[in-house]
């Protein structure tokens, strides 16, 4: 018999990220799969991202009287199950009704935190609201700052644990691949809008009764006319700041006094100055392929960084994290954690909360028999000295 991969609707019968992948592209509307799953240019960086795994192989050692694994690991001063985060990521109230809250709530279900985008489709406030939610906050930092000012105002009355500030967005990425399933701004083609008649239980989900999801948090910066996603996308791209740099990091730390992460960091250099002006973490992103072509992958850049900063702040990774081997790779070459972005969307599209935590399920496992056959029972034995990497 040929090999066949699952080719249903169920993403209980998912055995790793891939299949989770081909049920949400079964499931959803073309325009929105693309937008969840491209890149930026000719996908350079996007398939990089993947290929970089493929340096590095494990040394095994199996003598070595394995236990029962132990993943747990602290983050920020708290202790969680898995060394992983779900990352931000926007416009999910498009893969499925309230897609934040059931994100935010697998999250919660597997212990792990959750990182709520500045673009999501939920308040801020109404994540916070799920207790024993551990709810970070991402913020870009747009021309209007008192719109920013304002924002973190918000996330201290909410009591979010952290603020995350995104630094590789201040330009827009050329993502051609999107742009093709639109005649303007968030507006399908003709082609796009049939397809989507195609998927009626996609329809019903998202689109009843109200029509497509709005941007929750950006009320204050949108005009009144202006708030739906076509208005939206507009707005934001006009507001997104290019002169973003130290200074604005400092004002940040400054006003906000809880913890401070900063995002899409790819050189040594920026991160010891990230660490010096009081950083608590420090994420290496090339945001997920969708930004600069040709960008290097957060691995290509881990050991450099992780020997630059040291212990003075921790070390988040992202980008192209699809397998529990992944994730094992990226912590035993210095990473704290992973945060998962894609890989936890396939998920919430192909099955809502339980599948995004079936998503997080097959990492969990993928990751504990990864480290036992490597001849370890906890994530602190991983070190650079587990791999060897290809020439």
């Amino acid at each position: 018999m040929k090999r066949q991969r699952y080719s249903g609707y169920n993403h209980k019968k998912a055995l790793n990220i891939s299949d989770l992948e081909l049920i949400a592209k079964k499931r959803l509307p073309n325009f929105v799969f693309e937008y969840l799953h491209g890149g930026s240019d000719d996908e350079h960086t996007l398939r990089h991202n993947r290929e970089v795994f493929d340096q590095y192989l494990f040394k095994p050692k199996s003598l070595t009287k394995i236990g029962p694994r132990d993943l747990a690991t602290s983050l920020l001063g708290k202790r969680y199950s898995l060394p992983m985060a779900i990352g931000p990521t926007g416009f999910n109230g498009m893969l499925t009704k309230h897609g934040d809250i059931k994100l935010a709530s697998a999250a919660r279900s597997r212990d792990i935190p959750f990182v709520l985008s500045n673009v999501s489709t939920t308040a801020l406030e109404d994540i916070t609201a799920l207790e024993g939610l551990s709810a970070w906050m991402q913020i870009y930092f747009y021309r209007d700052r008192a719109f920013v000012r304002s924002l973190v105002e918000r996330c201290r009355q909410a009591d979010v644990e952290a603020i995350v500030i995104t630094t590789d967005s201040a330009i827009y990425g050329n993502r051609e691949w999107d742009v093709r399933n639109f005649r303007r701004p968030m507006q399908p083609n003709l082609a796009n809008l049939l397809h989507m008649l195609s998927k009626p239980k996609w329809m019903l989900d998202v689109l009843y009764p109200d029509g497509p999801p709005t941007f929750k948090n950006l009320d204050a910066l949108l005009p009144p006319n202006q708030r739906s996603a076509q208005g939206a996308s507009v707005i934001i791209g006009q507001q997104l700041d290019p002169s973003l740099n130290w200074e604005d990091i400092i004002w940040l730390r400054d006003l906000w006094p809880g913890k401070l992460i900063i995002k899409g960091i790819l050189d040594p250099e920026e991160a010891v100055k990230a660490a010096q002006l009081g950083a608590d973490a420090i994420v290496l992103s090339n945001h997920g392929g969708r930004q600069l072509n040709h960008a290097i992958s957060p691995m290509d850049i881990l050991p450099a960084v992780k020997a630059a900063v040291g212990e003075r702040c921790q070390l988040f990774v992202d980008s192209g994290f699809r397998r529990g081997t992944d994730i094992v790779k990226a912590l035993a070459l210095g990473a704290d954690a992973i945060w998962l972005g894609r890989a936890t969307l396939y998920g919430l599209a192909a099955g809502g909360q339980e599948g995004a935590e079936h998503a997080l399920d097959i990492l969990h496992a993928e990751v504990d028999r990864t480290i036992g056959l490597l001849g370890f029972d906890k994530l602190n034995q991983l070190t650079e000295e587990c791999l060897f990497k290809l020439s």
